[in-house]
């Protein structure tokens, strides 16, 4: 390969070259500096930005709604019964679910009781979030929140991570020991 231009060499070969003496002389009188490359950048004009403070707009938000409600949901198990004249449930009823809860190896402070007489406008995507259950039992028909997709009797229904079951209220359970029996099997399911 014929190079004209010596200084060329080191760009087309990356590795170190060493000249005999007698090549030497030849390169040296013939090499000539680097050009030297001008570069004009074009001049950029900025204008000052002006910034302007916007009033802060108040955020309306919906307000959560707040339950009165028995139990800790420790383990995200929401029960909603229908008592218009308890502030939760009957205590009858409560020692009889009580009873069904240990069976299960459930205390009190496992779920949540929630009394919907208290909140009939309240919907199943207000718990949903309130409460995040992992699992729903619906204590009579009355007891459905607003919003709740039709579940049939006695027929647990799994949505996600969630499970419904739709069942007998108290008062139809504790006159028939049928309901009872047919309650018991769902709840071992559950």
């Amino acid at each position: 390969m014929k190079v004209e231009n010596p200084v060329a060499l080191r760009f087309i070969l990356q590795d170190e070259l060493y000249l005999l003496n007698t090549d030497k002389a030849f390169y040296e009188e013939r090499e000539t500096p680097p050009p030297i490359i001008e570069r004009s950048e074009p001049e950029i004009k900025t204008q000052p930005i002006e910034i302007v403070p916007q009033e802060a707009k108040p955020e309306t938000k919906t307000p959560e709604p707040a339950f009165n409600y028995l139990g800790k949901n420790l383990k995200n198990f929401l029960i909603l019964v229908h008592y218009p004249h308890q502030e939760f449930i009957a205590d009858a009823h409560l020692a009889a679910l009580q009873n069904i809860l240990k069976r299960k190896e459930f205390e009190l402070d496992d779920v949540v009781i929630l009394n919907m007489a208290k909140y009939s406008t309240t919907t199943i995507a207000q718990l949903a979030a309130f409460f995040k259950p992992v699992k729903l039992l619906l204590l009579g028909q009355a007891a459905i929140p607003q919003g709740m997709t039709a579940l049939a009797l006695n027929t647990p229904k799994t949505s996600g991570s969630r499970t419904a079951l739709y069942s007998f209220s108290f008062d139809e359970m504790m006159d028939s020991v049928d309901n009872k029996k047919i309650f018991w099997e769902l709840m071992k399911a559950l």
